[in-house]
């Protein structure tokens, strides 16, 4: 049983890359690809913060990459071995990575081969440093106060060396524009440096002093960010944060824990937002789901016995209309008549918990000023009401119907006709032969119901408020932060194949003919 689950983990890392293989194709061929956050604008996201993001995406994707190399540059940080130098976290969770070296300009020769006997090179930029310690101080605090200072200015050179190649760029558009070179434009209207690479200027176009100045402030631009980036490489190298995980081959090889990336949306490290959320839906499923078992079992095991009673059709009946509901419909309903206050107003509207239950005692009882509440455990279960009867509704029909149909099934077997010829009691030919019998299509069905009311908070969660896992992916794809989306179905990927994992292992338990030596 040991070797089988073994094998068994590891064909999920095939599979768990399959999957998300498929989601980052999606994300990097839709348009704007991995960066498609880079094209919100208005008051959502300012021109620095842009620049700051497609800093941050090209070290951890490459954007200009094929997407196969995007992918093994993601697939590199959530793997649990890793290359290089070791990274080090923050107190609040973030992974501080090496620095990464920064390509040189475009067309470096295509400007300076036609200016260089009219035009002095541009004044380049420098950084003082020196010699000894980039971080001063000897107080840890002080240590990475100073690195913190080191990184923002490193970023934002980086940052306006991006901006100063996008000036280059479009400079070089209105080059192919003046002169009437539509070849030299994509079908978005950028230039393909490419085609510029092999080709003598034009120094008489209309637009070529722009290009000439653009490539200057570029050049100034990208020495003064080469300058910070040793700096930073400098401070990295004195660890002002602790390293991450455990080295294997030092400077060449190390373990440790996935690094699913910040998310900007946000401005918090994705996995922080995962341990926030992940266990409320948790929760939420795992009330849910032994609610539906506990429902719609037992009644199916009614109904096979007293098939074609006023009791097997009432209740096939009432589930298939209760499966008939839509979710969203179901939540709109309970919050504006069960929970609104204008009606019965019996329980809450959204959230977890009440505004004030962080100073309530776990328990209910007497508060510190002398008032009786419910307590913080009773007020998250009573939050909860609304959110788990929308849950478990749907999933009644689906198994009742399937208890009835495994058990019917079996009551026709040969072993059923003999146990009763033997005496044995209706209640136990039911209940240890035929239902123990009919287990295996009732964990199939596991397979298929836990992962449908795990999709299924992803609604009731946003309709209530919930803070889990549902509400996060909504968010996600409405701000367009990739990191968080594929974190999300990533985690998602995980729990479903860890459904399967634990379907295999109830099979063995309820059928010792299923063995899987």
């Amino acid at each position: 049983m040991l070797t089988y689950i073994l094998r068994r983990v590891l064909l999920m890392v095939p599979t768990l890359i399959g999957i998300t293989f498929v989601v980052f194709l999606l994300l990097a061929l839709s348009p704007g690809g991995i960066g498609a956050a880079l094209s919100v604008s208005g008051g959502q996201q300012d021109a620095s913060k842009a620049a700051i993001l497609q800093v941050y995406l090209e070290d951890r994707y490459g954007l200009n990459d094929p997407v196969i190399v995007q992918y093994a540059r993601w697939m590199h940080r959530i793997s649990p071995i890793k290359f290089g130098t070791r990274d080090q976290v923050t107190a609040a969770g973030e992974r501080l990575q090496h620095p990464k070296d920064i390509p040189q300009p475009p067309l470096s020769g295509f400007v300076r081969a036609a200016t260089n006997a009219a035009a002095a090179p541009a004044a380049l930029a420098t950084v003082a440093v020196t010699d000894g310690s980039v971080l001063r101080g000897t107080d840890e605090v002080e240590r990475q106060r100073a690195y913190r200072k080191v990184a923002n200015d490193a970023l934002t050179a980086r940052s306006k060396y991006l901006a100063a190649k996008r000036a280059f760029e479009s400079a070089l558009v209105e080059y192919a524009m003046a002169g009437k070179r539509s070849e030299l434009l994509d079908r978005k209207g950028k230039i393909i440096l490419e085609k510029l690479e092999s080709e003598t200027p034009d120094i008489a176009n209309a637009a070529w002093p722009k290009v000439v100045t653009a490539d200057a402030e570029m050049q100034t631009a990208y020495e003064r960010a080469v300058a910070t980036r040793d700096v930073l490489a400098r401070a990295f190298a004195e660890r002002p944060f602790p390293e991450a995980g455990m080295n294997i081959i030092p400077g060449s090889l190390w373990v440790g824990a996935p690094d699913l990336g910040t998310a900007f949306s946000k401005a918090r490290p994705v996995s922080g937002l995962l341990l926030d959320a992940l266990p409320v839906t948790l929760l939420i499923n795992f009330i849910a789901f032994p609610i539906i078992y506990l429902i719609a079992i037992p009644s199916g095991i009614l109904a096979s016995a007293r098939a074609g009673s006023w009791f097997d059709k009432l209740s096939g009946a009432t589930y298939v209309a209760l499966w008939s509901i839509p979710t969203v419909w179901a939540g709109v309903l309970a919050i504006g008549y069960l929970a609104n206050n204008q009606y019965l107003g019996m329980f809450p509207v959204a959230g977890l918990h009440d505004r004030a239950a962080e100073g309530w005692t776990f328990l209910p009882g007497v508060q510190s000023n002398g008032t009786w509440q419910i307590g913080w455990l009773l007020d998250m279960g009573w939050h909860l009401v609304l959110p788990v009867a929308c849950l478990v509704y749907g999933g009644f029909a689906v198994l009742s119907k399937q208890t009835r149909a495994a058990m019917l099934d079996n009551f026709n077997a040969d072993y059923v006709r003999t146990a009763k010829a033997k005496g044995v009691s209706r209640k136990d030919v039911v209940i240890h032969h035929v239902f123990r019998n009919s287990l295996l299509p009732l964990i199939t069905m596991f397979v298929t119901v836990f992962p449908a009311t795990l999709a299924g908070s992803v609604v009731i969660e946003r309709i209530f408020s919930v803070p889990g896992m549902g509400s996060l992916m909504i968010d996600a794809i409405a701000q367009r932060d990739r990191e968080l989306i594929l974190a999300d179905v990533f985690m998602i990927a995980v729990v479903n194949l860890g459904a399967l994992l634990l379907a295999d292992i109830l099979y063995a338990a309820a059928d010792p003919r299923v063995s899987y030596e």
